[in-house]
C-alpha cells in the first residue's frame, strides 16, 4: 500500500482510506463480525487511515470503529471524526465543539483522536447550517486549537463543502491542517479547469489552494455517492440514494453522466467504473488519502484491488477529459 505524505503534518497516510460513513453503511449497519474481519484486513494490507462522525448513524460508526480498534490494537492507525454544529449552536460554538468531541471520544474509547474536521458547509456569510468564514476563522479555529492545546485532537480539519469563494478563503489562512475535497471523475475541478457551462460546482482548482497551505487532502465523493457504479441498485444496508455534493442537482442526472463514461472500460482502461473511479481519485499528486464508502467487505476488496493498480494512465485520463466535454451546457 502506497504511503503519501500528508500535507505538512508529518504524517504519512494510505493513499486508501477507511471510510466508516452511513452513504454504504457497513460501519453503521453491518454484522459486527463482518465489520471486525474487514478492518482487520484493511489493516494487514496496510490502510492506517479510518475516518467516522458521531453523524453516521447517530454514533454507531464511532462505537464500531472504536470496539473494533481497541480489540485488534494496531500501532499506526491514525482516526479522524467530525463536528458538525447546528444552528441553535451557532451562539455557542466553543462549548458545542467540545461537547461533540468529548461525545466522540467517549464513543471510540480514545483520549484523542488524529483529526478534527468541521463538516459544517463554509459560506461567505454564513446562514441556515452553514457558518460564515469569520465564524470559522474566530470561533471554531479557536475551539479547536484549546482541544489541541489539550491533547485532545493532533491536527484540525475542514469539510469542504460550501461556497468555493468560502472555501478558499479558509484554507488560505492556514489554520487548517486537512481538508476533505470533493474529487471525482464527474468534477474534478479541484485540480483542474471545467469545460464552460459544466453541469457541477466548480472548486476552481482548490488543489492548488491546498498544496500553497500545506493541506493535507483527503479524497470524498469518490464514487459520487455511489453514482459512478452506473447502477441504481443500493445494498440493503446501504443509504437512500444521496444528495449529491459538487456534481449533478439529482443522483439520477449523476448516474445517467456516470454511464455516458462507459468508454474507459470498454476500451480496457479498467474492469469497472467503480475501479475506474476509484484510479482516478488517486491520480492527481494532491491527493493524500482517498475515502471509498462500502457496504460489504466485498466492496473494499474491490477498492484495495483497483488502488493497488495505481493511477489511471494519461490516455485514460485524456479519455475521460474528452468525454467529459459532451456534458458542457446540459442543466447541472
Amino acid at each position: 500500500m502506497q504511503l503519501r505524505n500528508f500535507g505538512r503534518t508529518g504524517m504519512q497516510l494510505s493513499v486508501l482510506g477507511f471510510g466508516c460513513g452511513a452513504v454504504g453503511g457497513f460501519m453503521v449497519r453491518g454484522d459486527h463480525a463482518d465489520q471486525e474481519r474487514t478492518v482487520a484486513h484493511a489493516l494487514e494490507a496496510g490502510v492506517n487511515y479510518f475516518d467516522t462522525a458521531v453523524q453516521y448513524g447517530d454514533g454507531e460508526s464511532e462505537k464500531n470503529l472504536g470496539r473494533i480498534l481497541r480489540r485488534l490494537k494496531p500501532a499506526d492507525a491514525a482516526v479522524g471524526t467530525k463536528v458538525r454544529l447546528p444552528p441553535g449552536e451557532f451562539g455557542r460554538i466553543a462549548d458545542a465543539v467540545t461537547i461533540s468531541l468529548e461525545g466522540s471520544l467517549a464513543r471510540l474509547g480514545r483520549d484523542w483522536v488524529d483529526i478534527f474536521h468541521l463538516h459544517n458547509p463554509v459560506t461567505l456569510q454564513g446562514g441556515g447550517t452553514s457558518l460564515s468564514v469569520r465564524q470559522v476563522l474566530d470561533e471554531v479555529v479557536p475551539a479547536f486549537e484549546r482541544l489541541r492545546g489539550q491533547g485532545k485532537i493532533r491536527f484540525l480539519g475542514l469539510t469542504g463543502v460550501g461556497d468555493t469563494a468560502a472555501l478558499h478563503q479558509v484554507i488560505d489562512a492556514g489554520a487548517f491542517d486537512s481538508a476533505q475535497v470533493v474529487y471525482n471523475m464527474l468534477n474534478p475541478s479541484a485540480a483542474e479547469a471545467l469545460p464552460a457551462n459544466y453541469p457541477a460546482q466548480d472548486y476552481v482548482r482548490l488543489f492548488d489552494h491546498t498544496q500553497q497551505a500545506g493541506v493535507g487532502v483527503v479524497g470524498i465523493r469518490v464514487l459520487a455517492g455511489g453514482a459512478l457504479s452506473g447502477s441504481a441498485e443500493r445494498h440493503p444496508i446501504a443509504s437512500p440514494a444521496p444528495e449529491p455534493i459538487g456534481s449533478a442537482m439529482s443522483y439520477d442526472a449523476d448516474i445517467d453522466r456516470a454511464r455516458r463514461l462507459m468508454p474507459l472500460v470498454e476500451q480496457g482502461y479498467a474492469a469497472s467504473l467503480t475501479e475506474a473511479a476509484t484510479r482516478f481519485a488517486i491520480s492527481h499528486p494532491a491527493m493524500g488519502t482517498i475515502l471509498v464508502g462500502l457496504a460489504t467487505p466485498q466492496e473494499f476488496e474491490h477498492s484495495l484491488k483497483a488502488v493497488l493498480k495505481g493511477p489511471l494512465p494519461q490516455a485514460a485520463l485524456d479519455l475521460l477529459s474528452t468525454l467529459r466535454q459532451a456534458f458542457s451546457g446540459e442543466p447541472r
